[in-house]
């Protein structure tokens, strides 16, 4: 009787030599290490392993992966996460990178190839660097030539159109040569009057204004039958003699305090005697000199009568203010003036203010009851210089305050507006500083009417 093998015979077969196979492996690894060797099945047709622990490494010689499939000799000892495999056409142990191990290698690859340069790519790159560094040839140089102009041609042209950087001084004389052209218009000349006044507002330009003569042209502009004109050469005397001693003196010297009392008592528009106003409160600031030529030559009497002409009250404040500073500013020099170590230059600006008579003028002019009719101002600017003037004339109009029909009456409706003001702002939460300074100032001249 022929036996005929059955179909499923021989996988049963191959699975025996297999497990055999298997079993042969682990009782080898064993009789080679006493550390534990854990295997991972492969389906495929050959044995696969996954080392996970290769215990004491110390008797082993231990051999580096790689991608590839490399034999295991006897005695050698795998890194823990390799991949061993029994090749079952061969018989012998391989091994090999495991899954983690790999994927670490193909992602450090590939950003190797995204920053690497080809070898192909390098060679381009030198040889391009090569040709630039090449000398150019002298078309090309002749190319970009033509493109721009001569360094020659442009200093010439600047110097045409006369763009060269000046100093200031230049700037002045050029500019003062064109005022005194005869061929100037007047346009032209209010032009060269603004630019004037941008530059005398640094101490050194007005000084140096002096020195070229440009200063006595302004104070003769004021003379000029053009009212642009005035008004201009007014606001450059102004800003040129501003907190500056020097400019001041030279101005008194050229006759410019009365031309501009001369300007406020004639007939000028509102907008001229505002910066003629302006230019007499930077001539008299701070210099006892020009203080006394003004008192001597009638300076009160002219602002008494322009205070009165004035029904808008914009020169009222003006002439107030300066009136005030000029007080202040005596008072603040005599306080000072008591303390036995000044200077003896002080001592000598002790003596001028010493000689102007502004309050005792003041009281003369008929100021104190002129200074109150501010208090009737909506305006609390208006009203605040108000204030503070009649407490600064106070020692010598305190009779003439007290015998004022409506003087007190003023005052005290004044008092009322502002408390019911400081009121409204402490329920609406905002700032009343302004307002209790208006009250401090209405109860101090109130003390003074008792």
């Amino acid at each position: 009787m022929q036996l005929v093998p059955s179909r499923s015979a021989a996988p049963l077969s191959s699975l025996a030599l297999f497990l055999l196979l298997c079993c042969h492996m682990t009782s080898t690894l064993s009789q080679k290490s006493d550390s534990a060797l854990a295997v991972v099945e492969n389906t495929e047709g050959e044995g696969e392993v996954e080392v996970t622990d290769v215990g004491d490494e110390g008797d082993f010689e231990v051999v580096q992966p790689t991608e590839e499939w490399q034999t295991l000799k006897p005695g050698q000892a795998v890194p823990a996460g390799s991949h061993v495999r029994l090749n079952l056409q061969t018989g012998q142990r391989e091994v090999r990178l495991g899954e983690e191990q790999l994927k670490y290698l193909d992602q450090e690859h590939r950003e190797t190839e995204e920053t690497s340069i080809s070898p192909e790519e390098l060679k381009r790159v030198m040889k391009k660097i090569k040709e630039d560094m090449k000398p150019e040839s002298a078309e090309h140089q002749d190319s970009v030539a033509s493109r721009f102009r001569p360094m020659e041609e442009l200093k010439r042209e600047m110097n045409e159109l006369d763009l060269l950087v000046q100093t200031d001084d230049q700037i002045m004389r050029r500019l003062l040569e064109q005022f005194n052209s005869s061929s100037s218009t007047t346009e032209q000349r209010l032009s060269i009057l603004l630019e004037l006044e941008y530059l005398v507002h640094q101490v050194d330009n007005a000084q140096n204004l002096c020195s070229m003569g440009g200063l006595q042209l302004v104070v003769e502009t004021l003379n000029s039958s053009d009212f642009r004109l005035q008004e201009s050469s007014a606001f450059v005397l102004g800003s040129a003699v501003s907190s500056n001693p020097e400019v001041q003196v030279k101005a008194m010297e050229g006759g410019a305090l009365q031309t501009l009392l001369t300007m406020l008592a004639t007939d000028q528009p509102l907008w001229v005697k505002k910066k003629v106003l302006f230019a007499v409160a930077s001539l008299l600031r701070n210099f006892p000199f020009a203080q006394r030529h003004f008192l001597s030559r009638g300076g009160l009497q002219v602002l008494s009568e322009l205070f009165r002409g004035d029904r808008g009250g914009v020169l009222r404040t003006r002439i107030v203010t300066m009136l005030y500073d000029m007080i202040s500013e005596k008072e603040l020099i005599s306080q000072a003036g008591l303390d036995p170590g000044l200077h003896a230059s002080h001592q000598e600006l002790l003596r001028q203010y010493s000689l102007v008579s502004l309050r005792e003028g003041l009281l003369e002019e008929g100021w104190c009851s002129l200074i109150p009719e501010l208090l009737d101002s909506t305006e609390h600017d208006f009203r605040e210089k108000a204030l503070r003037a009649m407490l600064a004339l106070a020692p010598v109009c305190v009779d003439q305050y007290r015998s004022h029909s409506s003087l007190k009456a003023s005052l005290l409706l004044l008092r009322e507006q502002y408390q019911d003001m400081i009121q409204s702002q402490m329920i609406l939460g905002e700032e009343n500083e302004y307002f209790e300074e208006m009250m401090d100032l209405i109860n101090a001249l109130h003390v003074k009417l008792r």
